[in-house]
C-alpha cells in the first residue's frame, strides 16, 4: 500500500483494463473482418465493429454483475484526447510541397467540396430537428451534431454533444452525438458498396486486403536520427506529440484563467466551450508553429538532425484515431434509445444526411474533378461520413497505389477547409443559446452554402455574364 490506496484497488487498474478491453475488441474486430467475407465487404473499419462489439460485451456484463466494465468518463476522455493527439501527430509529418496550378486548384476545390459538405449536413439535419422539435420535442439544434458526427467525426462528435448536454442542457446530447458518429461509419460503407457496385466493370476492386510497400527509408530518412539509440526513436515521436499537447493544454488553460473567467457571461457560455471544443486545432498550430521553428533551427546549422519521421507519426496518428473510434462509440448509451425525442431524430438525419451527402459529393466530383471523379467520390464521401481514415480506406478500393491525386488532395486541403470552414464551426457556440440562435444560425449556414456553390460553379456563372 502507498499513497493511501492498495495496488490491487480496481480504481488503480480501471484505466488499463478499459485500454486492454478496447484492444481486444478491436482484433476480435479484425479477425472476424479477415475471416468472414460479407464483414470484409462491408468495409467498416475494425475499429468501429470493435466499437459495436464493445456495445455488446458491455451491456451483457451489466446484466450478469451489475455493473459495466468500463467507465465512462474513461472512454469519453480517451475520445477527446485520441482527436487531439491524432491531429498532432499529423501536424508535425513534413509532406513534399503541392506543385503545380492544377494540383494547387485541386487541393482548393477539395477543401471547397469538405466545406459544403458540412453546410449541407447542417441545413439538412437542423431543419429536421427543428420540424420534429414544434411536434414530438426534443432539441431544436441537434442537427447540427450531424455534420459534427459525419463531418468531423467522433472527436467532435462527443465535444458538441457534450457541451450542449452540460452547458444548454441538452438530454443525452453527449450519446445522440456519437451516435450520429457511428452511423455516419456504417452510411459510408452503405454508399461506398452502392457506388462501388455501380462502377464495377470499370474497375476491378479489391476485397479489403492491403499489402503495404514499405522501404528502410520510412523507418530512417536522410538525416534523422536513428531508430534506436539512448531514446528509442518512437519514444521521440511519442514526446514530441504529447509534449506539444501539453503546450495546447497551457495555452488553451492560461486563456481560460485569466482571460475568459475574469471575463464571464458571454465568454464562459458561448468562447470558453468553442476553445476547449477546438483542442485538436490549438495543438495543430502548436506542432506547425514548433515543426516550423525545428526547420529553420536545421537550416541555420544550429540543429543537424531531424528528429520526426513520417512513417511512426502516421502510426501514432492511426493509433490515437483508432481508440477514438472504438472508445467513442463504446460509450453510446443505449437506455436512450427508449426515448422517441432521440431516436427518431437520429433515424432521419442519419439517413437524410448519408442519402444527401452521397448526391452532393457526386455531383460536385464530377464537375470538379472529371479525370478521377470516382477516386474522389470515395475519398471525400468516406471521408464526409466516417473520418479521413475511411476516406483513405475507401480509395484504395480503386486506387491502391495511390496513382491519382485523391490522396494528396485529402491531405493537403485541410488548412483551406479551416480557413472556409471557420464561420460555421464559430456558429457551434451560439446556436444552441434559443430558437433566435438557432434560426439565425440556420440562415447564415445555408447562405454560406450559396456562397461555396458560387466559388464552385464560378466559371459557369462568369460565363452566362459574358453572354
Amino acid at each position: 500500500m502507498t499513497g493511501g490506496f492498495s495496488f490491487w484497488d480496481p480504481e488503480i487498474w480501471s484505466f488499463v483494463v478499459t485500454l486492454a478491453v478496447l484492444f481486444a475488441v478491436m482484433l476480435i474486430a479484425n479477425a472476424l473482418k479477415r475471416k468472414i467475407s460479407f464483414i470484409r465487404r462491408s468495409l467498416l473499419p475494425s475499429a468501429v465493429i470493435g466499437g459495436f462489439i464493445a456495445i455488446i460485451v458491455n451491456s451483457v456484463a451489466k446484466k450478469i454483475t451489475g455493473n459495466p466494465i468500463f467507465q465512462l468518463n474513461v472512454l469519453e476522455s480517451l475520445t477527446y484526447h485520441g482527436l487531439g493527439l491524432g491531429f498532432i501527430a499529423l501536424a508535425w509529418r513534413h509532406l513534399d510541397g503541392v506543385k503545380g496550378k492544377e494540383a494547387r486548384r485541386d487541393v482548393f476545390h477539395t477543401a471547397t467540396v469538405t466545406v459544403g459538405g458540412y453546410l449541407i449536413q447542417g441545413t439538412v439535419g437542423i431543419i429536421i430537428t427543428v420540424f420534429l422539435y414544434y411536434i414530438i420535442g426534443g432539441f431544436p439544434a441537434a442537427g447540427v451534431l450531424l455534420p459534427m458526427g459525419y463531418g468531423q467525426g467522433p472527436g467532435q462528435a462527443f465535444n458538441w454533444g457534450a457541451t450542449y448536454e452540460t452547458q444548454y442542457g441538452f438530454t443525452n446530447g453527449t450519446s445522440f452525438g456519437l451516435t450520429v458518429a457511428a452511423m455516419g461509419f456504417v452510411s459510408a460503407s452503405v454508399g461506398a458498396l452502392i457506388y462501388l457496385n455501380r462502377i464495377r466493370r470499370k474497375y476491378k476492386t479489391i476485397d479489403g486486403t492491403i499489402k503495404d510497400n514499405l522501404t528502410i527509408e520510412d523507418y530512417s530518412g536522410d538525416n534523422e536520427i536513428p531508430v534506436s539509440e539512448s531514446m528509442d526513436k518512437l519514444t521521440v515521436q511519442f514526446a514530441l506529440v504529447f509534449m506539444t499537447y501539453m503546450v495546447a493544454y497551457a495555452s488553451m488553460w492560461l486563456l481560460y484563467r485569466f482571460i475568459l473567467k475574469p471575463a464571464g457571461g458571454f465568454a464562459m457560455n458561448t468562447i470558453n466551450p468553442l476553445l476547449w471544443g477546438f483542442n485538436f486545432l490549438v495543438g495543430t498550430a502548436w506542432a506547425i508553429l514548433f515543426r516550423t521553428v525545428g526547420d529553420k533551427l536545421r537550416a541555420k546549422g544550429i540543429m543537424h538532425r531531424k528528429y520526426t519521421n513520417n512513417f511512426m507519426l502516421n502510426r501514432i496518428s492511426g493509433l490515437m484515431f483508432d481508440i477514438m473510434v472504438v472508445s467513442s462509440i463504446a460509450a453510446i448509451d443505449l437506455s436512450a434509445f427508449r426515448y422517441k425525442e432521440f431516436w427518431i431524430p437520429i433515424l432521419l438525419i442519419c439517413i437524410a444526411g448519408g442519402v444527401v451527402t452521397y448526391i452532393y459529393v457526386n455531383t460536385l466530383c464530377r464537375h470538379l474533378f472529371p479525370d478521377y471523379s470516382d477516386e474522389m467520390f470515395l475519398c471525400m464521401y468516406g471521408m464526409l461520413t466516417g473520418t479521413a481514415s475511411t476516406g483513405i480506406i475507401l480509395l484504395r478500393e480503386i486506387d491502391p497505389l495511390y496513382k491519382t491525386r485523391a490522396s494528396h488532395n485529402l491531405i493537403y486541403q485541410n488548412m483551406w477547409a479551416i480557413v472556409l470552414g471557420a464561420p460555421m464551426l464559430l456558429m457551434m457556440g451560439f446556436i444552441a443559446r434559443g430558437m433566435v440562435y438557432t434560426f439565425a444560425c440556420l440562415a447564415k449556414i445555408m447562405l454560406l452554402f450559396v456562397g461555396i456553390l458560387a466559388i464552385q460553379y464560378r466559371k459557369e456563372l462568369f460565363k452566362k455574364k459574358e453572354k
